[in-house]
């Protein structure tokens, strides 16, 4: 399958699969504008990495917006087999928004954030968030599986017919506002994980 890929720079774009036009529209590095990456499709999965904003939403066609502002030397966006990956390891935050119309998965790590932008629908998601990533989700989804780990953070609101929660001490999960038929809490310790597998030589 084709793999598109987008480095980003400070001064230079460039991007693999653009039509003239789009290329066009990312000439200025203004807060108010934004590279439009059409060239996308069947994201299923989100990947993001470092010091990145993510805003996600949900729609008929798949769309991803990079905001000029943080064009910064060693950012990336690249989209392959249905994973779409955004990482940035600048001072300033690289916010993307991305829309897609069958998002199954998304993953944080390092200090990145992820917000829906309106009601995140889907029928069957997977929220993991690792190392410092926190995010804010009003979802409306049949099952939603989420996993907090290290000293992430999640707020969620809405509703999903299956709520499945997996999470450790040093996370912080807040759902007072989200509402589920079925509900599964699941309560990890590290430490003991981390006691028992030196026990059993592992």
């Amino acid at each position: 399958m084709k793999t598109t890929l987008f480095t980003i720079a400070a001064s230079l774009v460039l991007v693999a699969g653009l039509t003239n036009s789009t290329l066009a529209a990312t000439t200025k590095n203004t807060q108010n504008v934004a590279t439009v990456l059409t060239d996308v499709s069947n994201i299923n999965k989100i990947e993001i990495r470092g010091n990145v904003e993510l805003y996600v939403s949900a729609g008929t066609a798949d769309q991803v917006k990079v905001y000029n502002k943080y064009y910064a030397e060693g950012a990336l966006v690249q989209s392959s087999k249905g994973v779409l990956r955004i990482a940035s390891y600048t001072k300033e935050k690289l916010v993307v928004w991305v829309t897609a119309n069958d998002l199954r998965n998304i993953s944080a790590y390092d200090n990145a954030e992820v917000k829906s932008f309106g009601n995140l629908s889907a029928i069957e998601l997977e929220v993991n968030l690792h190392n410092n990533a926190t995010a804010n989700l009003n979802l409306d989804a049949y099952q939603a599986n989420v996993n907090v780990s290290d000293q992430a953070k999640i707020e969620l609101a809405g509703k999903a017919e299956v709520y499945t929660l997996v999470h450790n001490t040093q996370s912080s999960v807040n759902n007072n506002k989200f509402a589920a038929a079925s509900y599964t809490d699941k309560l990890t310790n590290p430490t003991l994980a981390r006691n028992e597998n030196e026990y059993a030589g592992l």
